[in-house]
């Protein structure tokens, strides 16, 4: 049974910075990408970042790059989500994903439950 957990979400000032994590309970968690999806409320599910299964590639949407860092550690199955200066507009439900390595949310097999993120202004 495939299971993706996030943690790390809450309520930030505009400028601050989060780290979300999500832990993976797939047994071949290191043959996945692995990606980071967020959605506000009335919106649709949007891509923010993603990385292949060795780390060695990432994808990031426009408005997050420079300021978003996504990172994975194979062997204890986690995948980070480094957020810095933070704006209202980041505010959002944060998912992550296990799949194919890509920007759509149709490549993606397996989703967490998401976790909140606020950012204050």
């Amino acid at each position: 049974q495939v299971q993706l957990v996030e943690s790390g979400g809450g309520l930030v000032q505009a400028g601050g910075s989060l780290r979300l994590s999500c832990a993976a309970s797939i047994r071949t968690f290191s043959s996945y990408a692995m990606g980071w999806f967020r959605q506000a409320p009335g919106k649709e599910r949007d891509f923010v970042a993603a990385i292949t299964w060795s780390g060695g590639s990432t994808r990031y949407a426009d408005s997050v790059k420079g300021r978003f860092t996504v990172s994975r550690d194979n062997a204890k199955k986690l995948v980070y989500l480094q957020m810095n200066s933070l704006k209202p507009e980041d505010t959002a439900v944060y998912y992550c994903a296990a799949g194919t390595y890509c920007s759509a949310y149709g490549c993606y097999n397996y989703w967490g439950q998401g976790t909140q993120v606020t950012v204050s202004s």
